[in-house]
């Protein structure tokens, strides 16, 4: 629920970055990721500067979005592990960005005097433990062949990210690269990069106050989700559920006051009454269709709403697997 660390990236580098494009322009040179001043002049200042706050306000919104996405890694490692983590990436993509420029110069004969400035290196190393870490949960399907994941928009934003400059492309890979060698088991870099713990201490006096927020108390947990955004959507889910169903039984209620309700008895015959020796009685008698198929998540969303297996299974027979049929009837029988 606290997460310090992610709270005070969203908020005092994107703060600083709004300060710099409107009101002192003047400073933005201070800021400027420079890398011909780096290697000729030693300006080792600009590694610390240049790679902090983001110029362009684009690339601070997406960068404060995908950091926001990213808070689940404090909440599950710690405030100590995921300061490391970023520690880790940030030193490792400045050298990365170093190499991966003079390889550009020597291979294509490009030459790279300035990159994108911003905390640009660690954001993209963050896709690599969501990328191995992060289940992927199937949302729905867009034609009838393209998934949309709980993890989909995270990847446009990265994507966005990655198409706002030309050589942005430099800061993506270097952070890839510098995400796979500190996750890396054999390279045991994060025994090495890593935040003390006298350090990890003094921020927690300092930052946690001041960005923490307490755990809500007046929250009912629903379902076994294993992090407080995963509860709030079973949360949302239920509450939609008992919106659909309020409004299913006050349009029962007009259509009664109105008469005007619709005879479900003339459609097919009373569920709740049929038998299976029915069918048994006439084994021989033609003309009788064949069972129809019955969607096993449509079952489920009826089983969830408390009717029985049984009656979800004919009621959705009857209908034709029309879930909205399936659930009036069963709501009005």
């Amino acid at each position: 629920d606290k997460a310090p660390l992610s709270k005070s990236l969203l908020l005092v580098p994107s703060a600083i970055s709004i300060l710099l494009t409107l009101l002192f322009q003047h400073y933005q040179k201070f800021f400027a990721y420079n890398v011909q001043a780096v290697k000729e002049d030693f300006q080792i200042w600009r590694l610390v500067c240049g790679r902090t706050i983001c110029l362009d306000l684009k690339d601070t919104f997406c960068s404060t979005l995908l950091i926001y996405n990213f808070r689940i890694f404090e909440r599950r490692y710690g405030s100590r592990k995921f300061s490391s983590f970023l520690l880790g990436a940030w030193m490792l993509s400045a050298l990365f960005d170093l190499l991966l420029v003079e390889i550009t110069q020597y291979i294509f004969g490009i030459t790279i005097n300035s990159l994108p400035s911003g905390f640009l290196g660690p954001v993209f190393a963050l896709f690599v433990p969501f990328y191995s870490s992060i289940p992927r949960v199937q949302v729905t399907q867009v034609l009838g062949h393209f998934s949309i994941t709980n993890k989909s928009l995270v990847y446009i934003l990265g994507l966005q990210l990655l198409t706002s400059g030309s050589y942005i492309w430099i800061l993506a890979l270097s952070g890839l690269i510098s995400g796979i060698c500190y996750n890396s088991s054999m390279l045991k870099v994060h025994r090495i990069l890593c935040v003390p713990r006298w350090v990890a201490k003094i921020f927690s006096w300092t930052l946690e106050p001041v960005f923490s927020s307490a755990e809500p108390t007046n929250e009912v947990r629903v379902g076994m989700g294993a992090t407080v955004d995963i509860q709030r959507q079973q949360r949302m889910e239920l509450l939609d559920r008992q919106i659909m169903m309020s409004q299913v039984a006050q349009m029962r209620r007009q259509r009664q006051q109105q008469g005007g309700m619709i005879n479900w008895n003339r459609l097919f015959p009373p569920l709740r009454h049929r038998h299976n020796a029915n069918y048994q009685d006439h084994p021989s008698e033609q003309g009788i269709p064949p069972p129809t198929e019955v969607s096993e998540e449509q079952v489920a969303r009826l089983m969830e709403m408390g009717f029985s297996r049984g009656d979800a299974l004919e009621a959705l027979r009857a209908s034709n697997n029309d879930l909205n049929v399936a659930t009036n009837f069963l709501l009005q029988h």
